[in-house]
């Protein structure tokens, strides 16, 4: 006679429990009306509801549903189209940069939490498996860009290049955005919604927002048949290895195929190495 198989505990959907993932869907579900769709003010309300929901149905989430809706108020204040006049590139400096600082400094000054931390030096060395993936996503990026956007015309929205000048200026605004994501969005965003979420939906909010606003910044048509694997796999990889540096290195080194797809775009006598692309 066998023995009873052991009862799985599956836990159930509560009232509770809906509240919480509500309220955070909510919130991240608007970053789609304020970026993507890009209809305000009315993409301001949801954030009000979610972060309302969250401090009525769990106080700690709502405060850290709150600090992420503030980072994505500050972001909404300019426009996210490529400006690379010093005007532009100075309004998306100090836009992005409060969208991280503010949110950082409220967490831990007045939250006094520690849930937001950039680690940068782990004092572990990269494993050979994470050098590969390298390899991988420079090999990807190298194949699939140039299909992207020169095939869909997804190039033009960002701004003509006029001279080695505005070339240097693409190239530090596509890097310095690179980085900035990572910040906001791996170390920022999901690290308020880890400790509240198993990390799957974590990680699909935080998507959810990423996405959205690499839609404004330019990445259309099916842009996001790339933008949401590549936020989801970035959430993963920076919770397997818990470093920075290194989910900066993955999008750096695909970023790097952007600036030289963009430029060739603008330019076809540019940095025509590519052997995908469109007319």
């Amino acid at each position: 006679m066998h023995d009873a198989a052991p009862a799985v505990d599956i836990p159930r959907l509560t009232r509770h429990t809906a509240g919480r993932v509500l309220a955070a869907v909510l919130v991240c579900g608007a970053a789609v009306l304020l970026f993507a769709v890009h209809v305000r003010p009315l993409g301001y309300l949801p954030l009000v509801l979610g972060v309302a929901l969250g401090l009525v149905v769990d106080k700690r989430l709502g405060k850290d549903l709150a600090l992420i809706a503030l980072g994505q108020v500050i972001i909404s204040t300019i426009s996210l189209k490529a400006d690379l006049s010093n005007v532009g590139m100075l309004k998306f400096t100090v836009a992005l940069g409060l969208a991280v600082v503010v949110p950082t400094l409220i967490s831990s000054r007045v939250f006094h939490d520690d849930k937001i931390h950039f680690p940068v030096r782990t004092g572990r060395r990269w494993d050979r498996w994470q050098a590969l993936y390298l390899v991988a996503v420079a090999i990807a990026a190298y194949l699939i860009l140039p299909a992207y956007f020169l095939g869909s015309g997804v190039w033009r929205n960002w701004p003509d290049l006029d001279g080695a000048g505005d070339i240097a200026r693409l190239f530090v605004g596509v890097n310095a955005v690179g980085i900035w994501d990572e910040l906001f969005f791996i170390c920022v965003v999901l690290a308020l919604l880890r400790p509240h979420f198993p990390f799957w939906l974590a990680n699909l909010l935080q998507a959810t927002v990423f996405v959205s606003f690499l839609w404004e910044l330019g990445y259309r048509e099916w842009g996001p048949l790339l933008t949401i694997p590549f936020a989801l796999i970035q959430g993963w990889i920076f919770r397997r290895t818990a470093s920075l540096s290194y989910v900066v290195a993955v999008h750096l080194l695909f970023d790097l195929i952007v600036f030289l797809v963009l430029v060739h775009a603008h330019d076809p006598s540019l940095f025509d190495i590519f052997l995908t692309g469109g007319s």
